[in-house]
């Protein structure tokens, strides 16, 4: 029989705000994060999301502070949040049927930059011996498994914009292997001028200074993304270890996911969208899901001509005239790299909780004429019972995840 598979946590650190309360409630209010970056006009970009009120001083530890990046703070803090929200204590479960696996897409940026910056002022030996270790882009991962005495599985995924799924999806082949319970999720901190020069000559990067007009996907004036920072990290349990502890909420069952490639080019994503909508189709095959059945789509949103068209293409192929609703509420946080897929995750599972759809702001009517039953604000769905989450990242990843209502068996 197979182990079905619930998400009973969800920890936000995001632009959107900081837990789930905070972050659900803003979401609805449709708050956007992405305002002009500090010191805008010396940088290659103008504007970012950023997660505001963020006090590492008083979530970490300081012999982590000096070890880590601000990619893992966001992780230790929004995979704590998760675990209190699941009311789970991992030191009071047999540590060798928990397990943790993050997505990570650029590693520990500020930490990097300052090391570098070291050794060309002041040479090697003003290196931090943490260096090797607090740009590493498994550090979140071996961080959480530390701090938690996580002894089972612990990995790293790296597929950019996709990770978050494809984390996702190796989650839930541990709880069928036999994980009780796995921390999983990723974050981003990609706004230090180091990695927004790494970033600069992305030709799909927004070159927009007004923060409302900056990332606007599925608009006919779409001109790219815009980068983000946070993320969030989410509890899974098998289905009965869950139920067996009263306390958990089962916001949402993970049903199936898929992953493909587009094998086009290493640069760019294909023009057509034919594999963005063959892992939407082999996702819900896994889910045992006709496309009829699907309330909403969580979109990837590129935010470019291209990558919307072919996003665009892809419903198409999936749904065929039918109007199936879709949202990116990632337009209030901008795109989080490794974090982005695993926030619709969280984003997507309080929709089905809650019966919401949170909105895609930025948007106007011309989206909506343009074909796409595009949720310009916040829907309520009391019958929402099924998500499509779609996720692309650089170089032609591919990932879909299939969200279900909790359901006795």
């Amino acid at each position: 029989m197979t182990r079905r598979v619930a998400i009973t946590g969800i920890g936000v650190v995001a632009p959107t705000g900081l837990g789930v309360v905070e972050h659900w409630r803003n979401s609805l209010a449709g708050a956007s994060g992405i305002a002009a970056l500090p010191d805008a006009e010396a940088l290659p970009i103008r504007v970012g999301g950023q997660v505001r009120g963020f006090d590492e001083t008083a979530l970490i530890e300081n012999r982590l502070l000096v070890q880590t990046d601000k990619w893992t703070w966001m992780a230790l803090a929004a995979g704590e949040f998760a675990l209190d929200d699941a009311s789970l204590d991992m030191r009071s479960e047999y540590p060798f049927h928990m397990s943790v696996v993050t997505s990570s897409a650029s590693g520990g940026n500020a930490f990097g930059q300052r090391e570098i910056e070291a050794l060309y002022k002041s040479g090697p030996r003003a290196v931090s011996a943490y260096q090797s270790i607090g740009w590493f882009y498994a550090a979140s991962s071996g961080q959480i498994s530390i701090r938690h005495r996580i002894k089972g599985a612990c990995g790293v995924i790296v597929s950019d914009g996709a990770g978050g799924i494809d984390a996702l999806a190796q989650a839930v082949r541990l709880i069928r292997r036999g994980s009780e319970a796995v921390l999983v999720g990723g974050t981003e901190a990609p706004l230090s001028p180091y990695a927004l020069v790494c970033q600069s000559s992305q030709p799909t990067l927004s070159r927009a200074h007004d923060p409302a007009r900056a990332y606007r996907p599925f608009t006919p004036d779409a001109g790219g993304y815009v980068p983000g920072e946070g993320g969030a990290m989410l509890v899974v349990e098998e289905w009965r270890h869950a139920r067996l502890r009263p306390a958990a909420t089962v916001y949402a069952e993970v049903a199936g996911t898929a992953a493909t490639h587009d094998a086009y080019r290493h640069d760019s994503a294909a023009p057509d969208g034919r594999q963005l909508a063959r892992a939407a189709r082999e996702a819900l095959a896994r889910a045992g899901c006709d496309p009829d059945e699907v309330d909403v789509v969580f979109a990837d949103g590129a935010g470019d001509r291209v990558g919307d068209e072919a996003e665009r293409a892809a419903l198409a192929e999936v749904f065929g005239s039918r109007r199936v609703p879709v949202t990116v509420p990632k337009t209030m946080t901008g795109r989080l790299g490794s974090g982005g897929a695993a926030l619709d995750i969280a984003w997507a599972a309080l929709a089905i909780h809650h019966g919401v759809v949170p909105p895609t702001v930025y948007a106007d009517a011309d989206a909506v004429e343009s074909g796409l039953d595009l949720v310009t604000e916040p829907r309520v769905m009391p019958g929402l019972r099924t998500a499509l989450v779609l996720a692309r990242g650089a170089g032609g990843f591919n990932a879909a995840a299939v969200l279900r209502a909790p359901a006795r068996p």
